[in-house]
Formats: C-alpha cells, sequence, structure tokens
C-alpha cells in the first residue's frame, strides 16, 4: 500500500507539473520582505516582474530575467532594473537559485535561496514560494499569463510586452564619430591628428589588478553551467576601436590584454574548475577611441548558447555570474 502510495504521489506530481507551467503567479517571503513574483517563460529564459512589498501601496518593482532547466527542474533569476520604488526603503536587487518542485496537497513552489544580485558573498537567505491563481499588482504579464496556452506563448507577443513594461529604452550605445562633410571647408588653423586609442601602459596606469579592486561590479548576465566546459567568446561590440580587457574569475586574474576585434577571443573553463556559484568580471584595460568598453560574448554551455552586450568603463566592470546546477554539483 505505501509503494502504491507513494507511486500515486509521484504520478499526480508529474501531472501537475506538466498541467502546472512555470509561467504564473508567485507568492512568498524573502527574509522580512514579501516577494510576488510574474515569471513568463519564454523559450528556455523567463522574463516578467518582481514586486518587493509591505503592502499594495508600499513596493519595489523589478524587471527580471533568468532561465529554466526542464531537465533538472531548476530555475534561476534575477532582479534587472528597477521600474517602479513606492516605497521608502530601498533594498539590494537580488539574484536567487530554486528548484520548481510538487510537495504534494496539489501546491507547486519554488523553494531556494537567494544572494544580492552584484556580491554572491551577501546572502538574503531562503526563498519559499507558491504558485497562487490571483496577482495583488495588476500589470502588463497579466493578459499574457492567463492567455499563455492560448497563443500568448508565441516570442513574438513576449517580446513586445516586455519591451512595453519598459517603456522608451536606450542602450549606452557608443557613439560613432559624425560622418565627414561631402567637401572640407578651408580654414586657416591646423588639424589637429586623429587621437589614437589609450594605451593600457605607460607611467601612473593603474595595473589590471588595482582596476578590478577599485571598481564597482555590476551584474550583466548569469549563465547556468550544466555541462562539463564552458566557451566564452568575446568580440568587439559595434565599431571596432581599440577596446582591451581583462578577464577575472573568483578574484583571480586568468587573462589580460585582449584586444577586441571582429574575430573571437576565446576563453575556456572546466566546470570541475568551478565552484557552485562564481564570479567572472569583465575589466576595460581602456575604453578605445569610442568609449564605452563594449563588448558582445557568447557562451558556449553544452548544447546551449548565452549571449550577452557588456559594458564596462572606467567606474564599473561586467559581472557574469556562473551557477553550477545540480547535475554538476
Amino acid at each position: 500500500m505505501q509503494r502504491i502510495f507513494l507511486f500515486s504521489l509521484l504520478l499526480f506530481c508529474l501531472t501537475q507539473a506538466v498541467g502546472q507551467p512555470i509561467t504564473g503567479v508567485w507568492k512568498g517571503r524573502l527574509k522580512s520582505a514579501n516577494l510576488e513574483l510574474k515569471i513568463i517563460k519564454n523559450g528556455d529564459s523567463l522574463t516578467g516582474n518582481s514586486y518587493y512589498y509591505n503592502s499594495r501601496n508600499n513596493y519595489r518593482r523589478y524587471t527580471i530575467k533568468g532561465y529554466f532547466d526542464k531537465q533538472t527542474n531548476e530555475v534561476i533569476w534575477w532582479d534587472d532594473e528597477l521600474i517602479s520604488a513606492e516605497s521608502g526603503s530601498a533594498t539590494e536587487p537580488s539574484l536567487h537559485v530554486a528548484d520548481f518542485n510538487c510537495p504534494g496537497e496539489g501546491k507547486i513552489k519554488l523553494d531556494g535561496s537567494s544572494t544580492v544580485r552584484d556580491n554572491r558573498a551577501i546572502s538574503k537567505g531562503e526563498l519559499h514560494l507558491i504558485k497562487i491563481d490571483k496577482t495583488q499588482f495588476p500589470d502588463e504579464w497579466d493578459w499574457v499569463i492567463d492567455n499563455y496556452t492560448a497563443g500568448a506563448s508565441d516570442p513574438y507577443v513576449i517580446d513586445s510586452i516586455g519591451q512595453l513594461v519598459l517603456g522608451p529604452h536606450t542602450f549606452p550605445e557608443e557613439k560613432l564619430p559624425a560622418a565627414p562633410a561631402s567637401a572640407p571647408i578651408a580654414s586657416d588653423k591646423p588639424v589637429a591628428p586623429p587621437v589614437a586609442a589609450p594605451s593600457v601602459h605607460g607611467p601612473g596606469k593603474l595595473s589590471n589588478q588595482e582596476k578590478f579592486a577599485t571598481r564597482q561590479n555590476k551584474l550583466q548576465m548569469v549563465i547556468p553551467v550544466n555541462a562539463p566546459g564552458i566557451e566564452l567568446r568575446f568580440y568587439d561590440n559595434a565599431a571596432i576601436d581599440g577596446d582591451s580587457i581583462a578577464i577575472f574569475l573568483n578574484g583571480k586574474l586568468i587573462k589580460e590584454h585582449i584586444l577586441l576585434g571582429g574575430e573571437a577571443q576565446t576563453i575556456r573553463i572546466n566546470t570541475a574548475d568551478l565552484q557552485d556559484d562564481n564570479e567572472l568580471v569583465m575589466v576595460a584595460e581602456n575604453l578605445g577611441s569610442i568609449p564605452p568598453n563594449t563588448s558582445y560574448l557568447v557562451a558556449i554551455v553544452g548544447h546551449k548558447q548565452f549571449e550577452a552586450r557588456l559594458f564596462a568603463d572606467e567606474g564599473s566592470s561586467a559581472l557574469i555570474r556562473l551557477v553550477k546546477g545540480k547535475s554538476m554539483q
């Protein structure tokens, strides 16, 4: 009888997991904060909103980004952009790693842990969310959630709603020089020579270790690692203008003087050499001739590919977190 009960419970959970997708509204607590989360699955990626609140009129709203691994039922997501702050209490944006599970009694849960988004060393405690039917915070994602199985799961629809949530949005693009006039204007003033890209060497220059230690790390990408190794390919983004970078892994310099161009600059990392949660930091050695220092990252993990545009300057470095999945731990 006990085996029959356990088999029935397992069958129920599997049925619930199929019938209850990760897309939906989730509610719970993170330390002293109440959290309502709206997750929308878009391929392997996740988008949506998170609400940290004391009451319906006192909350902070972030857009979220993340990934869902249907083979391990592991969910990784983080607070991306703060789009509404109806609360006097500021909180650091978070990164969450949780299991999508069915403990029985018709409940679907997300159980895991959280850290400060830009600093894995600062824990925000355990996370426990349960899937609910009704939201306290109506927004643009409600229609997608309600109609997800009836066509609203289309990536074009999801991307369009995502742009609507953010409103007018511009990336910190490199500003290209203005095109020269068709005919030069005569002038008696001497013409200044073109400015070369700044050198990464020379008197008074900070070392890459000093730049790493003194600049703020800003999270720009989280990559789940569920394969024996990861291949990182760095390219210059937009104009090729002499951008040069250094890469640190968990505080250790692993490669420097990487000149970005049209051809990939590749770094390979063995998963066995990684911790469960890792910080990969891209430090700008210079800003090229067209600031800021921008790169385009393509990460190959097994059969999956992740892409991101990374930005770094004299005040901040690009942080990428590499989080090992359960199967690799």
